[in-house]
């Protein structure tokens, strides 16, 4: 098997005896404004892939709406599940990317490197003019979006990156990644019962700190929504559907802890965060791929949703989400959640 177990075996993602040891090699090439490294930011060049049910690749789709870059960046959705090969385009008619004309996300990797030996993993941006990958580093991808793509943000589009608030987003977005974003995985993904038993700990640890933190205060960072606060929400609103059981993550759920339960139905109903989100497609990613933990393949019919959309009272705090910006417009019809997936009406 694989060093890093993601990418190795369809369905087997625990090493016997060891931790979880996440696969950081990326294709680390930038599209930017300048075009240094190649790729220069070009309207209708690119298209993002980007899986619903992944939560690094829900946080690309959630940052391309708040700033508005549809109109120049298209979206393809790979369905919830894929196999040891690749994400495969199994919702779009005849099962083929309208754009790419591929069937699988693979075909795409092996343009850029023939025999591609990583992960097939998403977001991928992709060149449209080669049918390449551009890139995969998911952390540097929203990063980019920010700042090399500023030309082309909507018009009252929200800073995310503040200048006067950069240092303290990249130090809180470290611990959020390292304790909670892959936290989760360590403990799903653990051995060992030791392996298990040490993620559980730092989990918990760093999601006490998050309640203590936002007890008194709307956002991580400030008093808009940044760049940190899209990174926590993608592994909060997954927390009860999947992590707490799928991966074992079960002292509390997030309904029980009030604050991060409030800071995240206040996310979930901010236009750009929850009208991403389709809880189908992440309980089918995780409860179906995940054969080594779920062997049946069968997926649960709970939790309720309904709660989402129930009042947070986090007004009451102060802050104002997209400071002197604007919310996004409506989601344009062909990017709407199936309405049956969400509890947003």
């Amino acid at each position: 098997m694989s060093e890093h177990p993601e990418h190795g075996e369809g369905g087997k993602y625990s090493v016997k005896g060891k931790e979880f040891t996440r696969d950081s090699r990326y294709i680390t090439t930038r599209v930017t404004e300048d075009g240094a490294e190649g790729y220069p930011v070009e309207p209708g060049r690119y298209r993002l892939i980007a899986a619903r049910a992944c939560p690094w690749a829900n946080r690309t789709i959630i940052v391309r709406r708040l700033l508005g870059l549809e109109d120049v960046l298209s979206l393809g959705l790979p369905g919830p599940t894929h196999d040891a090969r690749s994400w495969t385009f199994d919702l779009d008619p005849g099962g083929k990317d309208p754009v790419l004309g591929i069937s699988r996300l693979q075909e795409a990797y092996f343009k850029r490197q023939p025999d591609y030996p990583r992960g097939i993993t998403v977001p991928a941006i992709v060149d449209t003019t080669t049918g390449a990958v551009a890139t995969n580093d998911f952390a540097q991808i929203t990063l980019d979006f920010s700042t090399e793509w500023r030309d082309h943000h909507r018009e009252g589009a929200p800073d995310l990156l503040p200048a006067a608030h950069r240092a303290e987003i990249d130090e809180v977005n470290r611990r959020v990644f390292t304790e909670v974003n892959n936290g989760v995985y360590r403990c799903g993904f653990a051995g060992s019962q030791e392996a298990y038993d040490e993620a559980y700990g730092r989990l918990w640890t760093a999601l006490d700190w998050l309640e203590e933190r936002l007890t008194g205060r709307r956002y991580l960072v400030g008093d808009t929504i940044t760049e940190a606060d899209v990174r926590l929400f993608t592994t909060l609103v997954r927390f009860d559907p999947v992590y707490h059981g799928h991966f074992k993550c079960n002292r509390d759920r997030l309904s029980g802890m009030p604050a991060l339960w409030g800071y995240a139905r206040d996310l979930f109903q901010t236009p750009g965060f929850g009208d991403t989100v389709d809880f189908a497609q992440i309980k089918e990613h995780y409860y179906v791929v995940h054969r080594d933990i779920n062997p049946t393949g069968i997926v649960p019919q709970g939790p309720d949703l309904s709660d989402w959309t129930s009042p947070h009272g986090r007004e009451a705090l102060g802050g104002s989400p997209f400071g002197t910006g604007t919310p996004p417009g409506p989601v344009r019809e062909s990017e709407r959640v199936d309405p049956a997936h969400t509890p947003l009406r």
